[in-house]
């Protein structure tokens, strides 16, 4: 046993409570340094949605450390170099950090750990942020899972049950001053303009935050939340963990935790874990999810790539209430309504034919819960690429699935108020609104509302054409 300090490298596990690394660190008894290192050699930088949430999330975890006795150390750079500082800086021994999956942190992490070792200082790995390893759940073939439902049926049998982590009590003491970077060099909000802003008021961003939001979601809504999940017009249909989930604010072992007072009426939310689960297997095991087709059949795939409709689907523009209120949610508040997220991804891919990629680009810069393997999973589901994907020929129709899930019009109003005088009869298709009612109700159809971009039927023989293409 020594004295020398271990640092714990925090990344995407922005928590004191149920973080292994921390804890681990913490009953040592040794001193503990707390290091959040901004990454400048990464394969993929944040999007700025997701940097904006990264600064509220590290003051946050500021605050929390401080609340026990600790302290966050920020450092901006190529982590190989902070760490090799910083252990010459405080002779720390020991680095400790939790797992993470994506295959340039993951090379980035073998080669420090490779290096460290070699130094004789210790380096400690735990699972944090996932119910099982990408690598336990296999198949009787010895392979891994390609369709969800047999992939969460038997992941359910190796998920770790134990309780979650408390947070400490205590961190102790590294008692030498330490160098630590401004949050405001890191640059990480917006400026001119700060877009930023906006979307604050939709989010307690943090371990308390996530922790309000999973205990509020459990106290009501989750008992309707098999039907309320695909109801944009439902303020509290869903539990909004997914940017909390994102960052490590919260893990799934203490939401697991938490739904294990009823397990019955949370069973279908956790589902929803588990295709989070599901989207790491798959990346795990296919490094480019997000830029290269899972099916190669699909490299054949004959895109239209038009840069003008990508703009006006991204701005909200397209003439389809429906698709226009979710990409205006997206930009207003960071986040899209999983059910909406489905419809809008559809008509970029099959309506425009745009390559599913511009989308996921899109996503992963403007959401808050961009994630590395629900973002690219999701994308490729979508367009029939990927593993388990949705097939081809379902095409989501933007009206009717508006009609459907929004039968009184308020998500579209609240997010595409210039329609917002329009009956519920027109409001998701106002193209067949009488001249009268469009006049009544302040709206000019290629004026203050765009006509529709590409008319459905079209579109959809379009994209079956395409898709049949694919596979002769």
């Amino acid at each position: 046993m020594t004295s020398n300090p271990i640092i714990v490298w925090f990344r995407r596990d922005l928590r004191i409570a149920d973080n292994p690394a921390l804890t681990e660190a913490v009953n040592s008894n040794r001193p503990v340094i707390c290091l959040y290192i901004l990454e400048t050699e990464t394969d993929r930088d944040l999007g700025a949605a997701s940097r904006w949430w990264l600064h509220h999330s590290l003051n946050a975890l500021s605050e929390d450390l401080k609340g026990i006795g600790g302290k966050l150390i920020l450092r901006t750079g190529q982590a190989f170099r902070i760490l090799d500082m910083l252990i010459e800086e405080t002779g720390a021994d020991a680095v400790y950090w939790n797992r993470r999956y994506d295959f340039d942190a993951r090379e980035t992490d073998s080669a420090i750990k490779a290096d460290l070792t070699q130094r004789e200082i210790t380096v400690k790995s735990f699972r944090a942020n996932l119910l099982s390893e990408p690598w336990m759940v296999k198949t009787k073939t010895d392979n891994y899972y390609k369709v969800f439902t047999p992939y969460w049926r038997a992941a359910q049998d190796s998920i770790d049950t134990t309780d979650p982590l408390p947070a400490p009590k205590s961190v102790p003491h590294y008692s030498k001053e330490l160098k630590s970077d401004p949050i405001d060099n890191l640059a990480l909000l917006p400026s001119s303009p700060d877009w930023g802003s906006k979307m604050r008021p939709y989010w307690t961003i943090g371990r308390a935050g996530a922790e309000t939001a999973l205990e509020d979601f459990l106290a009501g809504p989750v008992s309707d939340y098999p039907d309320d999940r695909n109801r944009p017009d439902k303020e509290n249909g869903t539990s909004k963990l997914s940017p909390h989930l994102a960052f490590g604010e919260i893990s799934p072992k203490q939401i697991w935790h938490a739904c294990k007072r009823d397990l019955d009426k949370a069973r279908k939310f956790l589902a929803e874990i588990g295709w989070r689960e599901f989207s790491y297997v798959l990346l795990y095991h296919n490094p480019k999810l997000a830029t290269q087709n899972f099916k190669s059949d699909f490299d054949a795939f004959a895109w239209d790539n038009d840069e003008d409709k990508l703009r006006r689907w991204q701005m909200g523009q397209t003439g389809y209430p429906f698709v226009d209120a979710g990409m205006r949610q997206l930009w207003e508040t960071g986040w899209q309504h999983n059910r909406v997220r489905m419809v809008t991804a559809s008509f970029l891919i099959k309506h425009l034919l745009i390559d599913w990629r511009e989308g996921e680009k899109w996503f992963h810069d403007t959401l808050v819960d961009a994630d590395p393997a629900s973002n690219a999973a999701s994308w490729q589901w979508v367009a029939g690429s990927g593993a388990d994907a949705a097939p081809y020929f379902r095409i989501f129709n933007p009206f009717t699935q508006g009609e459907k899930f929004d039968p009184n019009g308020d998500y579209v109003r609240k997010y595409v108020p210039e329609l917002r005088h329009l009956p519920n009869k027109f409001i998701h298709r106002p193209w067949e609104a009488p001249k009268l009612v469009l006049l009544e109700a302040g709206v000019k159809l290629g004026e203050n509302y765009p006509n529709p971009i590409v008319d459905h039927k079209f579109a959809r023989e379009r994209a079956l054409a395409a898709y049949k293409a694919t596979r002769e």
